[in-house]
């Protein structure tokens, strides 16, 4: 059976990849795989805004996580990039207190979220879907259509739920070694309540487990926690992000 700490694992690790995906599709983006640390650095422009964020080691000795804050503010630094996040597990206290010493403040807090697809709760859920059209998918999203210009559709499965005939909500998945990283799960502002962030959520659940998936893995808000834990996932944990 997978402990917390094993899905834990498993999510970082399809989650950096994930990064490492969508700056093959943005200028001069790279994830920079560092000491003790993971840096994505995405020095220009839409994309610049959304994915500077470094995930930093836990449990590294006091010798090691000075070196990887430094290693990640100097990869910044290089790409002439003030404004970043460094991500920090709750449980790393030490982690959080050098950050804090050194002048990083917490900007917010996501819950690391993951489970084994054989304990889905949630039937496959039955709703209209269009085509996952990229185009579409960043509409809802609320980002440019020039956002991850360069990016291969084919590396991600996207669902696009439509209600009286709009597409009006969307998610996406990116699979590593047997997990499957659920993001951008979001719906129009006109077409919410009504159950479909839920249903998008179980169903590229169902799809993951389909393509031979084992495990899922997401980061949620304070706001959509209710929504995963439904569709069976577990909390892992939050992640405290803090800036310069």
């Amino acid at each position: 059976m997978l402990t917390d700490g094993d899905l834990y694992v498993r999510g970082c690790e399809t989650l950096l990849a994930s990064w490492e995906e969508y700056a093959r599709g943005a200028a001069g983006a790279a994830l920079r795989r560092l000491p003790g640390v993971a840096a994505a650095v995405f020095p220009n422009g839409p994309e610049r805004a959304v994915y500077n964020n470094a995930l930093l080691e836990l449990r590294l000795g006091a010798a090691e996580r000075r070196d990887a804050i430094h290693a990640m503010e100097a990869a910044y630094a290089a790409a002439g990039l003030a404004r970043f996040a460094a991500w920090v597990h709750e449980s790393d206290g030490a982690m959080r207190r050098e950050l804090e010493q050194r002048g990083y403040t917490l900007d917010e807090t996501t819950r690391a979220m993951g489970m084994a697809l054989e304990d889905l709760h949630l039937p496959r859920p039955e709703i209209e879907l269009g085509p996952p059209d990229w185009t579409e998918y960043l509409r809802i999203v609320g980002v440019p259509p020039d956002f991850l210009s360069g990016a291969d559709p084919a590396a991600y499965q996207v669902l696009i739920a439509r209600l009286d005939g709009e597409n009006v909500a969307t998610g996406m998945a990116f699979d590593l070694d047997g997990d499957c990283g659920i993001y951008n799960v979001g719906t129009l502002e006109r077409a919410r309540r009504r159950g479909l962030g839920t249903a998008l959520t179980a169903l590229l659940a169902h799809d993951a487990l389909a393509r031979g998936c084992q495990t899922a893995s997401l980061q949620s808000t304070a706001i959509a926690e209710g929504v995963y834990a439904a569709v069976g996932f577990r909390d892992l944990g939050r992640i405290f992000e803090y800036t310069p």
